[in-house]
């Protein structure tokens, strides 16, 4: 709607803040939009990687003479022929790559599934064919991948964040509290699984690479990738405009590199696209974790300690930490306070960041452990959180930008029905079914780092913006569309924003929920300065009138404190003790995560996260074998997740709570809604049945192994 002010000018009601259907939805319907794996090349050629089948050891032969005269068949690359790449650099947040990406450079075998060539053909299938009948010959060696809690090889390490904080006297504290809570806390492997595969293609021309990838983020790539092939970035260009799912799976990866050195060697583009299976492999996954937690209050409930110490696996060769305890740090506060990231170096493959890294199995533990201590302190379990929500950050002693985790609880307690709880479990039946329900905490970080944007005015009225981001799912081209035409002074319809291509210039990733976050904050400042040059009156020129702008120096001046988004989880929950069967009927989140762009695409992240958080509690288990290394069932078959039939009625709300230092007040969505999800579920199967439940997935076995509550 416009209306005319006092002084004649027009304006119009604000875009952001309405539902909007997605601005490339009906080209994802149609199939008009093209993901990496489909985009047409002349002269294309498809490579198909070869995997190690042994867990660890070295390559002692390769017998490549008979797969090269199969059909097609053009190249076969490995560590004998390869080009030499460069691993020794820091790369996103400053962090060094998985050497796992550096493909074909040594003959050591790490892993089951480690890259151990490439063969290159006129077509996929010939590709595939030839991989497959193309004998390794291996000395093997002695694996180890089984993964416990008394591993006399763990170590603290830092990755993101410090691995160990600590104040005051834990032992003192736990031994002075009047309640103690020491439990043990597990959580298995998990695989992100995205719908669309892991795809690139590659191509030189004169020395400068062009890679058509499926990724969650062009510069991220392109910092890689330059560094990797000893290039100067301004030779390296990356394109992803559409992104069928990333979860923290797609940054650079085996096939990437892989394709840019076939690419380099066929002097001809070449594909390279991951099977589901070799993505149980090669694209990452979230370690398991053992977990204790150690909480010691008063009689009242107060938290005088707290500990949470976490326990993940890496590979040999590369190090990555889940910082389980990490969430500990900005949850509640106590005098004692400690928590501390320990990992284990393992013969598996490299894991990586997966939606709400180190919150997720994080925020299992400790609100897990927070409903035992609500039990013992004879407490309700959100009373128990109130009287111990921080004022400050517990670790830090900075000061929140914002926390309405209070306001959370007190709005889904009232919409849930959570006052008419009958805190005695096991009390509630349904015929042959146990009814219970349980809550918990959810907090996510809400960061934001420097990105670059344009925005362009043509004369025919109509804006295009462009900014390196990427959409994978979220909707963000959509929000992004919203934030320029609010900012622009139009109508979303006269703007047009394009997005995944590393030539509009650096931008932040789709990670941690920072992308819509840090994208608008760039899209603002250049679509505001853009709307003031055309204020002046200024003439557009055939070419349009183009601004640019770059964050760093206003993210550079932030003030110190705790960015977070919070919020509170409910879940309501049906057990059969006769068959182990357990059903979520219903699930509630009340979320405060700054302010909310797109109504619609928001809910559909808040309930994915959700849905996520049912898979996580009750059904998603990664296994290894210990005789082959590998995992069991390394598919879509084997691997379990929830499906339509496990999704209960879920509602997703959320709470004023703008954040006052982003120009746009958003704190970021992508990550929160599965975080105390599965808590909240798992607590849940507790006041339904009497019996903990501290290890994941709640699967039937578990349940019967627990049993039924005393009549």
């Amino acid at each position: 709607m416009t209306t005319v002010t006092a002084t004649g000018t027009a304006t119009r009601a604000p875009s952001v803040g309405t539902a909007r259907t997605r601005v490339e939805g009906v080209e994802k319907v149609t199939g008009a939009a093209r993901y990496a794996g489909e985009i047409p090349f002349t002269d294309l050629a498809h490579g198909w990687l070869a995997l190690s089948t042994v867990a660890r050891g070295r390559i002692s032969a390769l017998d490549t003479d008979a797969v090269l005269a199969m059909p097609g068949v053009l190249a076969v690359l490995d560590h004998r022929n390869a080009l030499r790449l460069n691993t020794d650099f820091a790369g996103l947040l400053g962090m060094r790559p998985d050497p796992t990406c550096a493909v074909f450079q040594h003959d050591r075998v790490p892993h089951l599934g480690w890259p151990v060539a490439l063969v290159v053909a006129e077509t996929s299938e010939q590709a595939r064919e030839a991989a497959e009948s193309l004998v390794v010959h291996y000395e093997p060696e002695p694996h180890t991948t089984d993964f416990t809690a008394r591993t006399p090889d763990a170590y603290a390490l830092d990755g993101v964040m410090p691995a160990l904080t600590e104040k005051g006297d834990i032992e003192a504290e736990l031994a002075a509290s009047a309640v103690v809570v020491d439990a043990e806390y597990t959580t298995p492997e998990e695989h992100h699984n995205p719908m669309e595969p892991h795809a690139a293609t590659a191509v030189w021309d004169e020395g400068r690479l062009e890679v058509v990838d499926s990724n969650q983020g062009a510069t991220w790539v392109v910092g890689d990738l330059a560094n990797l092939f000893s290039l100067d970035p301004a030779a390296v260009r990356v394109r992803s405009e559409h992104v069928g799912g990333g979860f923290g799976s797609k940054g650079v990866r085996a096939h990437q590199v892989a394709a840019a050195m076939a690419a380099s060697v066929l002097g001809r583009p070449v594909r390279v696209v991951m099977t589901r299976r070799q993505m149980f492999t090669l694209a990452g996954h979230r370690s398991p974790t053992v977990q204790r937690v150690r909480l010691g209050a008063d009689a009242g409930g107060r938290l005088r300690a707290l500990e949470h110490r976490s326990l993940s696996h890496t590979s040999t060769v590369y190090e990555f930490v889940e910082p389980s305890a990490g969430v500990a740090r900005v949850m509640y506060d106590a005098d004692a306070h400690r928590t501390e990231n320990r990992v284990v170096r393992l013969d598996v493959p490299s894991p990586t960041f997966m939606r709400a890294p180190g919150e997720a199995p994080g925020s299992f533990a400790l609100e897990s452990a927070l409903d035992e201590l609500a039990v013992a302190c004879g407490l309700d379990p959100i009373e128990l959180r109130l009287r111990n929500d921080a004022e400050r950050g517990p670790v830090s002693g900075l000061p929140f930008a914002g926390r309405r985790l209070a306001e959370c609880f007190r709005e889904g307690a009232r919409r849930f029905g959570w006052a008419d709880r009958d805190p005695r479990p096991g009390t509630r039946r349904d015929g042959r079914w146990l009814l219970g329900t349980g809550t918990a905490a959810a907090s996510f970080q809400a960061g934001a780092a420097p990105s670059t944007a344009t925005a362009t005015a043509h004369p025919d009225g109509a804006f295009t913006v462009r900014i390196a981001a990427a959409d994978i799912g979220t909707g963000a081209r959509t929000a992004l569309t919203l934030v320029a035409a609010d900012a622009l002074g139009v109508a979303p319809e006269r703007v047009r924003v394009r997005i995944g291509d590393s030539a509009f210039g650096p931008a932040m990733i789709a990670g941690g929920s920072m992308g819509t976050r840090s994208w608008s904050w760039a899209v603002k400042i250049a679509a505001e300065e853009l709307r003031e040059r055309l204020a002046l009156g200024a003439d557009i020129p055939a070419e349009g009138i183009t601004v640019r702008s770059d964050t760093t120096a206003a993210i550079g001046a932030l003030a110190a404190a705790e960015r977070h988004s919070f919020g509170a989880q409910f879940a309501e929950v049906a057990v059969d003790v006769g068959t182990g069967e357990v059903r979520v009927r219903r699930m509630l989140g009340i979320f405060a995560a700054g302010r909310i762009i797109n109504p619609l695409t928001a809910r559909n992240q808040f309930l994915g996260g959700m849905t996520w958080g049912i898979s996580m509690a009750l059904h998603e288990e990664a296994l290894r074998d210990r005789a082959s290394g590998g995992l069991v069932g390394a598919d879509l078959a084997g691997y379990h997740v929830a499906t339509h039939a496990d999704v209960p009625r879920i509602e997703a709300d959320w709470i004023e709570d703008p954040d006052p230092d982003d120009p746009v007040g958003i704190k970021g969505i992508g990550e929160i809604g599965i975080v105390g999800a599965a808590a909240a579920v798992a607590n849940a199967v507790w006041h339904a049945t009497g019996a903990r439940h501290r290890d994941l997935p709640i699967g039937p076995d578990r349940v019967l192994t627990a049993g039924a509550p005393d009549a």
